[in-house]
């Protein structure tokens, strides 16, 4: 299929010279103002390859209709060659500016005005298929990209389901019911989101404060290793007992070290210092490493006064439930071990909403 160039002139002898010379090699469209060189173009340019377009002409110009192709926007698709006896450099400058892409001067050479539209078409050409090819690739990636989204959306709504089952299961071992977990995770938000905005030097950001609660959903899966006759047993522990109770801790955190390259890593890494570290106390007083300050994990932190308030408020086997106004003055008191006077404060200012959650999972 030829290319089809639009000759415009209203001299007919110039008309018929560049006819003769590319008539061979392309399809022609010819125009003797620039009222019929629009019409030509369209509004699109019209499958028009190259435009041949002469300047002083009646009714409409060649500046207007450059004007004219500049307007509709194609002019950057559909390359213009001013022909024309004018030589001066304001009449280039000024067709430049129009976004002419070159010159041919009459009188005609026949060589000439063959290599030079040549050139153009093919100079088109190549970055018009450049520009599809460009569009292809960026479509293409931005399919990747979505199906990628979809796919790590998918692999954390699994990440999550995983690790909520594992609690499960630790629960109904421990028989409590499942609210204990959904109490938990919604107290580690609650006090996650106070430190996120009072602390920003914990660097929670959205994305890692819902890693964190997820994963506050394994920090008793070490339990699944407890016998029944210490984990369920309705009386307070003998030394010997509360020692092997102590080891859920680092019995969580091996599960979780054998789960390796089954989720995330960041789930994993969030877990196993949850599971490993929710007992260490601020003041090195907890177990199982002696933890303290910050060197226990934040997310640790926030799960350890989510699981200590959970615990105070709700009936256990060995233990009837406290108020809450009652367990959280525990708490700020130091009865329960010590804690971040930062995640105090944050608890303080999230009392109300703690209390409120508390209603809305009661057993």
């Amino acid at each position: 299929m030829k290319n089809k160039i639009l000759i415009v002139d209203d001299q007919e002898i110039n008309r018929d010279i560049l006819a003769g010379i590319l008539h061979e090699d392309y399809e022609l469209v010819l125009a003797t103002n620039g009222v019929e060189a629009v019409e030509a173009l369209g509004e699109d340019g019209n499958g028009i390859a190259l435009v041949l377009l002469d300047l002083v002409m009646p009714e409409l110009n060649g500046y207007e209709v450059l004007e004219y192709a500049n307007a509709k926007g194609f002019i950057e698709k559909v390359p213009v060659i001013v022909i024309s006896s004018e030589a001066d450099a304001k009449t280039e400058r000024k067709c430049l500016d129009l976004k002419v892409i070159d010159f041919i001067r009459k009188p005609f050479d026949k060589l000439a005005v063959l290599r030079r539209v040549e050139n153009v078409i093919k100079l088109f050409t190549i970055q018009h298929n450049l520009e599809k090819l460009v569009d292809a690739k960026t479509e293409e990636i931005q399919k990747q990209n979505e199906k990628l989204a979809q796919q790590a959306s998918c692999l954390k709504r699994t990440n999550e389901r995983i690790i909520e089952l594992l609690g499960t299961v630790v629960e109904y071992r421990n028989l409590e019911s499942g609210q204990h977990i959904q109490r938990v995770k919604g107290f580690t938000k609650l006090l996650a989101e106070q430190l996120a905005e009072r602390y920003p030097e914990y660097g929670l950001t959205e994305k890692r404060i819902n890693v964190i609660v997820a994963a506050s959903a394994l920090h008793d899966v070490g339990k699944i290793a407890i016998s029944d006759s210490i984990l369920l047993k309705p009386g307070r522990l003998t030394k010997e007992e509360f020692e092997i109770m102590k080891t859920h801790t680092t019995e969580g955190c091996a599960i979780i070290e054998h789960m390796k390259g089954i989720g995330a890593s960041e789930y994993e890494k969030v877990s196993y210092e949850i599971a490993r570290h929710h007992h260490e106390r601020y003041d090195g007083g907890g177990y199982p490493d002696g933890l303290r300050g910050d060197e226990i994990p934040i997310a640790a932190q926030i799960v350890a006064i989510a699981d200590v308030y959970d615990a105070l408020v709700s009936k256990r086997c060995y233990k009837d439930a406290y108020g809450k106004s009652e367990a959280f003055r525990m708490i700020m008191a130091g009865e329960c071990g010590v804690f971040s006077e930062k995640i105090l404060t944050c608890l303080a200012k999230a009392k109300e909403n703690f209390e409120a959650l508390a209603d809305a999972y009661a057993e």
